[in-house]
Formats: C-alpha cells, sequence, structure tokens
C-alpha cells in the first residue's frame, strides 16, 4: 500500500502545480492584457513623460517582431509563438527542471525560480500572441531612450520573457561541477 499512496500524493502535488501554473499564467497574461489596454487608452494620443529624457509611457503597434523585426508578418509570428509554446509545454521537463546541484542555491531556491520562470515564459507567450490574433499587432508601451537614441519600446509580455530566460540562464550557470570536471 505505501507505493500508492506514494503514486496518490505525486498525483496530487502535479495536479495542483498545475493549477498553480495555469492560474499564474492567467493572472500575469490578464496583467499584460489590462496594461496593453489602458496603454491604448492613455497613451494613444500622447506619450507620458515619467523621468524626462530617459523614460516614457507611450503607445506603439508592433507589427513585427523584437526590435521591430519581421514588420507585416503578424500570422508567421503567431504561428512561431504557438508553436513555441507548444514545445515548452511538451518539453516542459527538459526545460524547466533544475539542475540537481547548484552552487549559491539549494535545491527548493532553484526549483522555485525555474517553476516562476516557467509561469512568466508562458505568460508572455501568451500576452503577446493574444495581441497578434485579436489586434494583428503587439501594443509596446515602455519607452527608455536617452536623448534621441531609443531601446525599442517593449511590453508586460516582453518584461515577463526577458526575466525567464535569464532566470533559466543563471540556473544553468549555477549548476554545480563536479571535481573531474563532469556537470551533475
Amino acid at each position: 500500500m505505501p507505493v500508492a499512496a506514494t503514486e496518490s500524493d505525486s498525483l496530487r502535488v502535479r495536479i495542483r502545480r498545475g493549477i498553480t501554473l495555469f492560474a499564474a499564467v492567467a493572472n500575469l497574461a490578464v496583467i499584460d492584457q489590462l496594461a496593453k489596454k489602458f496603454a491604448v487608452v492613455v497613451f494613444s494620443n500622447s506619450p507620458i513623460s515619467v523621468i524626462p529624457g530617459f523614460f516614457d509611457l507611450a503607445y506603439v503597434e508592433n507589427r513585427g517582431c523584437a526590435w521591430g523585426m519581421f514588420q507585416g508578418h503578424v500570422w508567421p509570428l503567431a504561428t512561431f509563438g504557438l508553436a513555441a509554446l507548444a514545445f515548452l509545454i511538451w518539453r516542459r521537463k527538459d526545460v524547466f527542471t533544475p539542475p540537481e546541484k547548484t552552487r549559491f542555491i539549494g535545491k527548493t531556491a532553484a526549483m522555485r525560480i525555474a517553476f516562476a520562470a516557467e509561469a512568466l515564459l508562458y505568460s508572455g507567450i501568451v500576452g503577446n500572441l493574444a495581441d497578434r490574433i485579436f489586434r494583428g499587432f503587439v501594443v509596446d508601451f515602455l519607452d527608455f531612450h536617452f536623448g534621441t537614441s531609443h531601446f525599442p519600446c517593449f511590453n508586460l509580455a516582453d518584461s515577463y520573457i526577458t526575466i525567464a530566460v535569464a532566470a533559466l540562464l543563471a540556473l544553468s550557470l549555477a549548476a554545480a561541477e563536479e571535481k573531474d570536471g563532469s556537470k551533475k
């Protein structure tokens, strides 16, 4: 009987984790969409300077992807986003399982970071995918610049993706090495 109880407990943990992940993704995607709706309503007439000469809240319709690449290719980009999301869900154990041993942080912290990265990455993809499907473009509104030099305008979904990738990269770099040099 202990094996059945263990399997049952494991199933409960996986179901609870799945529900928590779904709730986190749904909430983060809704926050992204609300922020974009706010940008459409408030910033479409004129940007608001938050830190003059450095940071504005603006309204930009991005019909491409990062840094304005592939302008006008909304449906291929939406298809790519959907395929990327499907791939990440399919290979989630490979992508979001932290290394067994890490430097600087414990296993529990590494698992939490990996879980947060998973939720952020899914949310970012879903947020921008929703824009491409329902608007035909992605709404960007965070505009950093120095004088006339502008960093490409971005949104919360882009921030989610960037933070998730940085967290996964940090986990990868924190993987502890054995004395013989092989990764564990």
